[in-house]
């Protein structure tokens, strides 16, 4: 993996893929015959992030937090309700695809792909696999069928499939399989920027590490940058450069990845990295400390001050009134009134 600039460093301008400024994306609460709106779902309230060329940025946080949501705005699948999302063809100045209609975003289709949660789903059952990455091939230039073809046979011995294996339909693979066939297609048309939400969640262990592996290697040979969308903390401490950490649709901390599971400067990262299952039983007060309570905030009616008070340990009064905002604090950006003064553990404190 390329080493990611230092937190606290301003990257500069080429070091930047893409930027995401102060985006939302909320959902109208319809009710009554009328369907008049009477509140709105804020999945996203306000997030913005840099990401940087060949780096993998990965987005944790429980169920709920948005990461998906903040995953689909960046790739178009969603548009946001506000703010803007830069990015850069290459050799083109950056644009404002936040708001681009169908016809002006379609060059940049191509270069933002979208790896799906569930290999099972996201195939089509009817299509054989020479359609499902050729697809994109013809979607975006590639006319003549013999070179669909051999693209397909290319793309395939990429990771790790026998060219032969395009005629098949998608229920003659295992999950895994499926899976590498979803990456292939979307590595068909050389994307710069790949958001991958959950891709290896719904996989068997030993083929987790495998496709992990297999992204890594084809991120080198392909130049790729990669928004790794999970909340699998191993898995995210293995692969990643630096960690965004999501609770009700903002980010509550931002790091480099050694840092952030070292000592971490919020709670809520500190208790996600509590909850990581370790043989060594030595941590078990720390971990029962910082257990969770109760539900991740409703996004719907989001609570006042701190969106995370109602569960931390550490809230005061300040916290139920006053909103934090993302600040450094020794090399992480953190959204907590007390990041300076709490003693919180890492998940590797056990055995220091």
């Amino acid at each position: 993996m390329n080493a990611a600039l230092p937190l606290g460093t301003t990257a500069t301008e080429p070091d930047l893929l893409m930027r995401a400024e102060n985006v939302k994306v909320h959902f109208p609460i319809k009710r009554g015959v009328l369907k008049r709106t009477v509140g709105h779902v804020r999945a996203v309230d306000g997030i913005s992030l840099d990401i940087r060329h060949g780096e993998t940025l990965s987005i944790v946080g429980e169920s709920g937090c948005g990461k998906t949501t903040l995953g689909q705005a960046l790739v178009r699948v969603l548009e946001p309700t506000e703010g803007r999302i830069l990015f850069a063809r290459e050799g083109e100045a950056e644009c404002d695809i936040a708001h681009l209609g169908e016809t002006q975003l379609r060059p940049y289709r191509s270069q933002i792909r979208m790896i799906f949660q569930d290999p099972f789903a996201s195939l089509n059952p009817r299509r054989r696999v020479i359609d499902i990455i050729g697809e994109s091939l013809r979607n975006f230039g590639v006319t003549e069928e013999r070179e669909v073809e051999a693209k397909v046979a290319e793309l395939l011995h990429k990771v790790g499939l026998r060219p032969e294996y395009m005629e098949r339909y998608p229920y003659a693979f295992s999950g895994g399989e499926r899976q590498r066939i979803g990456i292939a297609r979307a590595l068909a048309v050389h994307p710069r920027l790949v958001v991958a939400d959950e891709c290896v969640s719904a996989l068997d262990v030993s083929i987790q590490a495998q496709t992990l592996n297999l992204m890594q290697d084809l991120q080198e040979e392909f130049a790729l940058t990669y928004v790794f969308i999970s909340h699998d903390l191993g898995v995210v401490e293995y692969i990643s450069d630096r960690v965004a950490v999501m609770y009700a649709g903002r980010v509550v901390e931002l790091s480099d990845t050694e840092p952030l599971f070292a000592r971490p400067r919020h709670p809520y990262t500190a208790a996600l990295l509590a909850s990581v299952p370790r043989p060594d039983p030595k941590g078990a007060r720390q971990r029962k400390q910082m257990r969770l309570k109760g539900e991740v905030a409703d996004p719907a009616h989001r609570p006042a001050g701190c969106a995370f008070h109602p569960r931390c340990p550490f809230a005061t009064d300040r916290c139920r009134i006053d909103d934090p905002q993302l600040r450094p604090v020794d090399g992480h950006m953190v959204a907590c009134h007390y990041a300076e003064s709490l003693d919180l553990k890492g998940v590797h404190a056990d055995a220091a």
